[in-house]
């Protein structure tokens, strides 16, 4: 049996926030499976730094802007950041997912059209040059003025793999979110046999032990307890507290649960918080509507002993200097805020220059 504790120790090592490491920004990427990378550009800069030492924003630029990595529609049919390999292979895989929320919030308005033809259409235009999804959407109402121009554009996200083409998304700059295919920007097709085995492999390495649930969770996908069932041969198997069934790799790193976790400033909408069906390993329930708010909105995060223990954001003032505001959820140890004030100090460094760092009041 695997208590939350435990659980929540062999999370934080597989995703590098016991200890930091000196891989490289494209290695950690691929590892973690993607970074959730919805709000531009913080996100995955702020993931990485989280777990890389000697991090700079120059290293994850320089991948997007060499096309060997990318940002699209993924997991949960949410924008990811990943190596341009996992996009070719994931976005197949993922095609029910992107599918079933076109349904969900467009189906009435796609009733009796031509899919096939309107990705056909779609597919020239972006291929022709990068488009926003706004000129998307009316260049394909001009041929169908009967459709909701917003629901052609969706249409053709779901129905293309198309990514984001920098400026977007880059630290520093700015720039529309302008897409086209990933086969035109990275010159190769999509995977024709992607393999569900080898995604649950790589879910249970960055994010295991872990229920069919959570798998799930990760991705969006359902009914993939039978995946896990057919790998059994390449796992071992515990339960947690609620007798859930656990599935892991056998080598995987499951620390001792009393494993001193150190502080860490986790980025908005960090995937260690996403990727649980029961994300108490981690995140508190007490506290879970306090970094994932009603409007979607999920919070850079602080671990205090491998737990959320409070909110952070950084923000531009006025005056163009950067700040860092946390807001713990419970008084912090003296030490704790220390090191609180120490992983702030290292993000304003890493955004550019100095800057304030300011604690509010507990509670």
């Amino acid at each position: 049996m695997l208590g939350p504790r435990a659980l929540g120790r062999a999370l934080l090592a597989r995703q590098h926030l016991l200890e930091r490491t000196t891989t490289t920004a494209a290695a950690m990427v691929e590892h973690l499976g993607g970074l959730q990378a919805q709000a531009a550009p913080q996100p995955p800069y702020l993931g990485l730094l989280a777990r890389l030492d000697g991090f700079a924003p120059e290293a994850l630029t320089e991948l997007i802007e060499s096309r060997r990595a990318v940002r699209i529609a993924l997991q949960r049919g949410t924008i990811h950041l990943v190596t341009a390999e996992d996009c070719l292979t994931l976005r197949p895989l993922l095609q029910s997912v992107l599918d079933q929320g076109l349904r969900g919030a467009f189906g009435k308005l796609l009733v009796g059209l031509d899919l096939d033809a309107l990705a056909t259409e779609a597919r020239a235009l972006v291929e022709e040059e990068p488009r926003t999804f706004q000129r998307l959407g009316a260049e394909l109402a001009a041929t169908r003025p009967d459709r909701d121009p917003a629901a052609l554009a969706q249409a053709a996200r779901c129905l293309l793999p198309l990514v984001q083409v920098p400026p977007r998304g880059l630290w520093g700059r700015s720039g529309p979110a302008a897409h086209t295919t990933a086969e035109a920007w990275l010159g190769r097709p999509l995977d024709p046999a992607p393999s569900l085995d080898d995604l649950a492999l790589r879910y249970l390495a960055a994010f295991g032990p872990a229920t069919a649930a959570d798998l799930q969770k990760w991705c969006g996908l359902s009914r993939l307890a039978p995946v896990l069932k057919r790998l059994a041969p390449q796992l071992v198997t515990f339960r947690d507290e609620q007798g859930r069934l656990l599935h892991d790799l056998p080598d995987a790193p499951r620390p001792d649960p009393d494993t001193p976790a150190p502080v860490r400033l986790l980025a908005p909408f960090d995937n260690l918080l996403l990727s649980h069906a029961d994300r108490t390993r981690v995140l508190p329930e007490a506290y879970r509507p306090r970094v994932m708010t009603q409007n979607g909105i999920v919070l850079g995060s602080l671990l205090v002993d491998g737990l959320v223990a409070g909110s952070w954001q950084l923000a531009e003032e006025r005056s163009g200097a950067r700040s860092v505001t946390v807001h713990p959820f419970t008084p912090l140890t003296r030490a704790d805020r220390l090191a609180a004030r120490a992983e702030a100090e290292r993000v304003l460094a890493f955004a550019g220059g100095e800057g304030a760092v300011r604690f509010e009041e507990a509670g």
